[in-house]
């Protein structure tokens, strides 16, 4: 397990790569996006701050120090350069509860970017098809927070995957798995809805 003087370093010597591998090894965000991505400061100080606050470490000025890179990184649009990064810049800066002008910006871009149909395209362009993989990915980040279901159309999202599941490839169904245990719904339904999956149960008249 990598130790937080280990991260402290492989950061400041800027091995980004090899600090994401460490921190996402074995978990849904292992195999995230493209090399270009994980050679950015962005994701990585995103990832670290959540694995700080998981171990309650949001407290330390290192925390901070991470923190303050998403901040700051934050484009002029809400965003950090895709959804799929935006999103795990969100998480951070949602994690304990947090809130603030930054986060809300940051669910703005992730509801434009959203397509009719509920789900997300891989590259920040809405006119750009849907990716299955990068909306699995935004709603495994997302997902358990409420201020994230109100920003979006969520129910759409869900509606997608509930009759899309079966389709996916095998690293998306993975992530979906993963997004499905948050999102609260079977990651592969018996069959299509015939109402919405996340609404109570409707009491017998």
């Amino acid at each position: 397990m990598i130790t937080l003087r280990q991260v402290e370093r492989f950061f400041d010597e800027h091995q980004f790569r090899r600090l994401y591998r460490e921190l996402a090894a074995a978990r849904p965000e292992a195999n995230f996006a493209l090399e270009a991505t994980l050679a950015q400061v962005v994701p990585v100080a995103a990832l670290v701050a959540i694995r700080l606050d998981e171990l309650s470490q949001s407290h330390t000025p290192l925390y901070r120090r991470f923190l303050n890179v998403v901040l700051t990184s934050q484009q002029l649009d809400g965003g950090w350069t895709d959804p799929m990064t935006t999103a795990l810049c969100v998480r951070a800066l949602l994690v304990g509860n947090g809130s603030g002008e930054s986060a809300a910006r940051g669910l703005t871009y992730l509801a434009n970017l959203q397509k009719t149909e509920g789900v997300w395209p891989c590259e920040p362009i809405r006119r750009m098809p849907a990716d299955a993989s990068a909306s699995a990915f935004i709603l495994f980040q997302l997902a358990d927070r409420e201020s994230f279901r109100r920003a979006v159309r969520f129910e759409d999202a869900l509606d997608w995957f509930a009759h899309h599941a079966k389709t996916l490839d095998v690293e998306t169904r993975r992530i979906w798995t993963h997004a499905a245990a948050r999102c609260r719904v079977p990651a592969e339904p018996s069959a299509p809805p015939s109402h919405h999956l996340w609404s109570p149960a409707r009491p017998a008249a």
